[in-house]
């Protein structure tokens, strides 16, 4: 190397020239060469290892960790205890261990904020539910949930069933309508509290039939069954989990399950379509996402093992006791699902919360 030559400052030229000459005040001119390129090429293999390490994560070697699902309510819930028994097949398919971090809060908008801001590399994942699309359109939020998460599987469906106590006059959602539509300060029902889904699917059942249900919020689903069970207010819209152990005992009356397939802890009681209102569909389903722009071959092996799972024997008994239905599909049905969730409760929810 000539010691006259400049050395090329800049990034990536493999083919530039070190010399003594061109080294720091700080480093003596009788270093010698052979200390000066192994200067020059510890600094570039850190640049070429701090580029390495913030490339994208590649799918044929993913996963190489532990993946972490968040959700967004305690232990115990419908949604954690289903996840928690999924993760174990989970973790079978994929070869490393899925675990899951519970993050409650702000009607689980803390876990899904979290999800959407942490690193694309399939490494943290939402476990969420019918809430996420409800909530953007009731309060405002600091991420957007239909553009900040990808889709990777709708895991599954917890039915409501409209009820009602047994001294009303209604056996049937019919027999509802006209009885609403033939009182003019409309009938009541029991939720517990504004924006929530016992609330709205009263909201999207008066949009869809044409009456005027009105509601009566309560602090907590446990205070507005009470009042139902007393027969202060006639009706509730309830989950099928909770509410059907009444019915058998003749404390409450089914009139419709509120999804368009029948439930299968309740394949007697009739849909809302079959009942005579078309498209009705108000489901407490629940699905796995990514954070937006997690590599696509990610997205897919994770969408195979979570398919997977939902037709283990394990996962299966354990939604059935729960009164869940076991869904399943590509990232591609769940993102066509949530936009049609999106623009349903957009669409309900800023005009009656």
């Amino acid at each position: 190397f000539s010691s006259r030559r400049r050395h090329t400052r800049y990034i990536g030229d493999w083919s530039s020239d070190v010399c003594s000459s061109d080294l720091p005040a700080s480093v003596p001119n009788s270093m010698p060469r052979r200390g000066a390129l192994l200067l020059a090429a510890g600094f570039l293999f850190a640049i070429l290892f701090a580029n390495v390490a913030g490339s994208p994560a590649r799918a044929d070697d993913y996963p190489s960790r532990p993946i972490r699902v968040v959700v967004g309510f305690g232990p115990g819930a419908v949604a954690d205890v289903i996840l928690r028994v999924m993760t174990v097949r989970m973790s079978q398919v994929l070869g490393q261990q899925v675990v899951v971090e519970n993050r409650p809060g702000a009607g689980s908008n803390l876990g899904a904020e979290y999800v959407a801001r942490a690193p694309k590399d399939g490494y943290t994942l939402l476990m969420c539910t019918v809430a996420q699309t409800i909530n953007p359109a009731v309060k405002d939020l600091s991420f957007d949930f239909g553009k900040d998460l990808a889709p990777i599987t709708l895991v599954a469906n917890a039915p409501q069933i409209l009820v009602a106590h047994p001294s009303f006059k209604a056996n049937n959602v019919r027999e509802l309508i006209a009885i609403a539509k033939a009182s003019p300060d409309g009938v009541p029902y029991a939720s517990s509290g504004a924006g929530t889904m016992s609330h709205l699917s009263g909201v999207l059942f008066n949009s869809a039939a044409g009456i005027r249900l009105i509601q009566i919020p309560y602090p907590g689903s446990a205070q507005s069954m009470t009042d139902v069970l007393a027969g202060r207010v006639p009706l509730m819209f309830g989950p099928a989990a909770t509410v059907w152990g009444n019915v058998r005992e003749g404390k409450l009356k089914a009139l419709a399950v509120t999804q368009p397939k029948r439930a299968s802890i309740a394949p007697e009681v009739p849909t809302m379509a079959e009942e005579g209102v078309e498209g009705y569909s108000a489901g407490i389903w629940m699905g796995l996402l990514a954070p937006a722009g997690t590599p696509p071959e990610i997205v897919d092996k994770l969408s195979r093992a979570a398919n997977e799972a939902l037709t283990s024997k394990e996962v299966l008994t354990l939604m059935e006791k729960q009164g869940v239905d076991a869904l399943g599909g590509t990232p591609a049905e769940f993102a066509k699902f949530i936009d049609d969730e999106l623009k349903k409760w957009q669409k309900i929810g800023r005009a009656h919360v």
